[in-house]
């Protein structure tokens, strides 16, 4: 069943902040735009990140010096396949990407955060892919909501929306938080095993409901 809270603390800031997050293929962002069409100022951190390693982004003068020519695709953006196969393959190089990268996200997040509040929003939403794994944003919201869902269903989800394969997108699952530590952060959680985007709506308008939406 899912969980959701039916008492919300009063917020530590001007307006209330959710953290949304789960694994690859969970539906976590479709979630947050659920929210956002409810009225919620959407913050995609997975967003943000592709725009400070395209062409012309913060990021990528850093790493081309930190990891060469050949991590740099024609258009000038970050050669994603090649990065992706060092990372999984290098622990070290994960670390030195993130290094520069998750500070540039981290910048613009609150920029916009701050836009959010100015503009009167009456829900922040973060849609945060590692907000579990990093540690640092639970400081930073009021309430965490997990969307969970198998990982046969992450993978089937994965398969057909990238078309990576199954090996790859195991490796991806190995690297990030496991079902059980996320559900252990979460505050609420929605359970999207099936592909009733209605259901997901109808829940969508319940956790809005909670912040005055």
């Amino acid at each position: 069943m899912d969980r959701i809270a039916s008492m919300l603390p009063t917020s530590r800031w001007r307006t209330p902040r959710l953290g949304v997050t789960g694994g690859i293929g969970s539906g976590k962002s479709t979630f947050a735009a659920l929210l956002a069409a409810r009225g919620a100022i959407h913050i995609d951190a997975d967003q943000i990140a592709r725009g400070v390693t395209a062409a012309g982004g913060l990021a990528m003068a850093p790493i081309a010096a930190a990891f060469g020519a050949e991590l740099i695709a024609e258009d000038g953006g970050l050669h994603r396949e090649r990065m992706r196969a060092l990372a999984f393959a290098d622990a070290s190089a994960r670390q030195r990407l993130e290094a520069i990268v998750h500070p540039l996200v981290g910048q613009a997040t609150a920029q916009r955060i701050v836009q959010a509040e100015q503009a009167g929003a009456a829900l922040i939403v973060l849609d945060i892919p590692l907000l579990v794994e990093s540690g640092r944003w639970s400081r930073a919201l009021d309430q965490v909501l997990v969307v969970d869902c198998s990982e046969e269903t992450q993978i089937r989800r994965v398969i057909e929306r990238n078309q990576l394969t199954r090996a790859a997108i195991e490796r991806i699952l190995a690297a990030q938080a496991t079902r059980k530590a996320r559900r252990a952060a979460a505050d609420m959680i929605i359970y999207n095993d099936t592909q009733d985007l209605e259901r997901l709506r109808a829940q969508a308008v319940r956790i809005a409901a909670l912040f005055g939406l």
